[in-house]
């Protein structure tokens, strides 16, 4: 499931955004400020984020400048194109003005995460690299032999490097991929996966952060 944040201070336009990428497989999180949205994003990193302009406290292209490796889609009621050009240039995946279709909004949400996707085929981290097209993982040029679950929980990882991740959302995250993963069964999974790093690098990758969930 992928997390779009809806940053507006509009509560009617939020609240409709909000049901409509919920019932489109979307799980949302919000803020309602330029200021709330940095704090949100330093505890979460969103898959995707919708963007407002207008906002109190810092604005839109404040924010979206201290935005890195996801995408935003801007929406505003500001039409000229002057203002659409300066925001692509610097940094936007895409614009979208005010009224807005929200089919359209879907599609071109569905674009701006296909193309970070691929982007984003190989993570590197501390000598691991992680290639996702296909799904081999080294250490230093030497291959490691992980499971499904073991590889989805590295991957995940590795696109929150340094961030403290909570089982309950790390689990929400590979479900797709890893239905037989539990919250039981996760705690021995990461650990056979700490394993298997230490012994390929002779280092620890992967910290458990206590009352929340782990950290790579």
């Amino acid at each position: 499931m992928k997390t779009a944040a809806i940053v507006d201070d509009d509560v009617y336009i939020g609240d409709m955004l909000a049901e409509v990428l919920g019932k489109n497989g979307y799980r949302v999180i919000r803020a309602y400020s330029g200021t709330e949205a940095l704090m949100l994003f330093s505890a979460e990193t969103p898959d995707i984020i919708l963007l407002d302009l207008m906002l109190p406290g810092l604005s839109g292209e404040e924010v979206m400048s201290k935005i890195k490796d996801v995408p935003v889609i801007v929406i505003s009621a500001k039409t000229d194109a002057d203002s659409k050009v300066k925001l692509l240039l610097d940094g936007a995946s895409d614009y979208i003005t005010k009224p807005f279709d929200t089919k359209e909004l879907l599609a071109r949400m569905s674009v701006a995460l296909r193309n970070t996707n691929k982007s984003a085929a190989v993570l590197m981290y501390g000598g691991i690299t992680l290639n996702s097209i296909n799904h081999t993982v080294k250490i230093n040029e030497t291959e490691l032999k992980l499971t499904r679950t073991e590889y989805a929980i590295l991957k995940y990882l590795m696109q929150n490097a340094g961030q403290a991740v909570s089982k309950s959302r790390l689990l929400d995250r590979i479900s797709a991929d890893t239905p037989d993963c539990t919250e039981s069964s996760l705690k021995i999974h990461v650990s056979n996966l700490r394993k298997k790093l230490r012994e390929a690098s002779g280092k620890d990758f992967i910290e458990a952060v206590w009352g929340i969930g782990y950290k790579l």
